[in-house]
């Protein structure tokens, strides 16, 4: 129960990094920590010269910091679990494996200076993490045993496409980001794209992702699917609509920087609700005793002394 709840605070905080990832930009603190993984050139923490943008900067390393001690205490449970899951363990180590290499991604950030290109490979590269936290915390909840889907493989390969559609979206939607106004910097560089141009393409891929959506929902009622995974469907195109309106409203006030906010929660919300629409799809048998992989004990005559 314990590593549950970890891997819960693990997921619910590397969203709110992606928050206040995006405060950093909205504020145009990007640059508050001009330096990495130094905040200045002497000192590892903000100083008073770098002003409320140090602070914000700073704060949102904090935030990544926490991530870090998060996952590390999730792998310590997973080991020191009385009988091992495969799948626990693997999706800790994983967890794990990303804190350094998305350190080093937010470092690239800082030492190109903003580069649109690279901030879209640091927030894409957040929801590869999200995607890490959101199977560890389902390795929590589900058996450990062999996967029986609840859904032919017809309707299993349209949601495949609907994940890799939610995908395209969502990297569509950086580079609209990095073509307007909220460079995260007065001096940061954008893409050199049409802002307009490629809002019209995000918005069309949009409506592609939300027709995908309902028809994935009709497919499910045709073959009388069970009703968590019904649910899942609906709950995905509500979202996807909620999104969309808020996105529509933010481009024709001209993106005001609290909708943007707002925005960039709806695009996790939009992945997680993805995400959930396939693991709605199928559930996990329990798991036989004899395949777990039991801890190490001491002896018996060990233990006594």
């Amino acid at each position: 129960m314990t590593l549950r709840w970890v891997a819960l605070a693990s997921l619910v905080v590397n969203v709110v990094l992606v928050f206040t990832g995006g405060a950093v930009r909205l504020t145009g603190s990007g640059l508050g920590c001009p330096t990495w993984p130094k905040c200045t050139n002497s000192s590892y923490v903000t100083t008073s010269a770098m002003g409320y943008h140090g602070v914000i900067e700073f704060s949102n390393r904090i935030f990544g910091v926490l991530v870090g001690i998060l996952v590390v205490v999730a792998v310590l449970l997973a080991l020191l679990q009385p009988v091992r899951d495969r799948r626990q363990i693997g999706w800790s180590v994983a967890m794990l494996m990303t804190i350094p290499a998305q350190a080093v991604v937010g470092g690239i950030t800082v030492l190109t200076k903003l580069n649109p290109w690279v901030v879209a490979c640091h927030f894409l590269f957040s929801m590869v993490i999200i995607v890490v936290a959101y199977r560890m915390w389902l390795a929590t909840r589900e058996p450990g045993g062999p996967v029986r889907w609840l859904i032919s493989a017809p309707v299993r390969a349209l949601n495949w496409l609907l994940l890799v559609v939610t995908a395209v979206v969502l990297a569509a939607g950086t580079v609209v980001t990095g073509s307007g106004p909220h460079a995260g910097d007065a001096t940061a560089h954008r893409t050199g794209l049409d802002p307009g141009m490629v809002a019209q393409l995000h918005a069309d891929l949009v409506m592609l992702l939300i027709g995908l959506s309902v028809a994935w929902c009709f497919a499910l009622w045709a073959i009388g699917a069970p009703r968590q995974t019904r649910r899942a469907g609906v709950v995905l195109v509500g979202v996807e609509l909620a999104q969309g309106v808020i996105g529509f409203v933010q481009y024709f006030t001209h993106l005001p920087s609290l909708l943007v906010a707002v925005h960039l929660i709806g695009a996790c919300a939009v992945w997680l609700a993805a995400l959930r629409t396939q693991s709605a799809g199928r559930v996990r048998e329990p798991e036989a005793a004899a395949e777990a992989v039991p801890a190490p004990t001491l002896p018996a005559a060990a233990s006594a002394r």
